[in-house]
């Protein structure tokens, strides 16, 4: 049996309202994900290039906070966090505040497996990347008009880090306050596998650095389950919420039971966001408690995508 599910931010407060006019592009790239992906793993893909091409084609959809497309900080740059863990044998690779490549998570990947260190930050990091095969680009390539704007309307109107990370009109029509893409999977030889990449927050102060990057926070994988969170990085790194994940997980609870446990941990500090895992008997769970979450799963050959409380949009 083979597994894989996806994410691409959550957030938002009260109903959903409905798709916006960018938003069947946004599902189009996770069907697509989930459809080639989920093919590879038939194929015979380990989990761990799995999530990395997953997360790979997110960070290539310009209307995902990830690679293209992420949001601006506080200064009008890009910096953009990313890891990865597999749960083989615990093997992790995470980069913080890169700037000048395409594909965080494919330099993740590769500190992975370098074996030693398992974080590199900043200059280092873009350097490590490059020189090791990673796409080189420039931070006007990464810059959207989309997120132009957004970064504009935070600005003028002196609003909350995050506030327009993913409002499509700049008009606040979702107040989505966080965006990040992720990945987990289960392959042929029951692997699993978890990846994370973000742009963070809009207006975000140099040198913020949240939960993504983070082993155990945002991204966790061990052998039986594997964890990628999505939501106000502070508060899932104060938690240790994708470990926390697994911890229950290896204390009977079900795999969908331990992701919401965590959300109503996460939840008092400030938490709000969502969580998906996968388990090695293929279980899937893809919890939010927020107004919406870009999510989508692959199993059986089968493809479920949703935004807000419904799936198989």
């Amino acid at each position: 049996m083979v597994a894989l599910a996806i994410h691409g931010g959550a957030g938002g407060d009260g109903p959903w309202k409905g798709p916006t006019d960018l938003d069947p592009q946004r599902i189009a790239c996770m069907r697509n994900v989930l459809s080639t992906i989920g093919s590879l793993l038939e194929d015979g893909i380990d989990a761990t290039e799995a999530v990395t091409l997953a997360v790979e084609m997110l960070e290539n959809e310009p209307l995902f906070n990830a690679g293209i497309g992420s949001v601006l900080g506080a200064d009008g740059s890009v910096t953009m966090d990313a890891s990865i863990m597999q749960g083989s044998d615990g093997s992790a690779g995470s980069v913080v505040n890169v700037t000048r490549i395409r594909h965080p998570i494919r330099a993740a990947k590769t500190v992975l497996e370098k074996g030693w260190p398992v974080m590199l930050n900043s200059d280092a990091a873009d350097d490590f990347g490059i020189s090791n095969g990673v796409e080189s680009v420039t931070q006007d390539w990464l810059i959207t008009d989309l997120r132009k704007a957004q970064w504009q309307k935070w600005n003028d109107e002196n609003l909350r880090p995050g506030s327009t990370d993913e409002d499509d009109s700049a008009t606040l029509d979702h107040d989505v306050e966080m965006g990040t893409v992720g990945a987990v999977a289960l392959d042929k030889f029951g692997n699993v596998a978890a990846a994370t990449s973000t742009g963070g927050m809009t207006g975000k102060p140099a040198g913020r650095i949240g939960d993504t990057p983070i082993i155990g926070a945002g991204t966790w994988a061990e052998k039986k389950i594997a964890v990628s969170c999505t939501g106000v990085g502070e508060a899932f790194i104060r938690t240790c919420a994708a470990h926390e994940v697994a911890t229950q997980f290896r204390n009977n609870a079900d795999v969908i039971s331990s992701c919401e446990s965590v959300l109503e941990m996460v939840e008092p500090i400030g938490g709000r966001g969502g969580i998906i895992a996968v388990d090695s008997d293929g279980n899937i769970a893809m919890p939010f408690q927020t107004m919406l979450m870009y999510r989508g799963a692959w199993k059986d050959g089968k493809i479920n995508v949703g935004i807000g409380p419904e799936l198989s949009l």
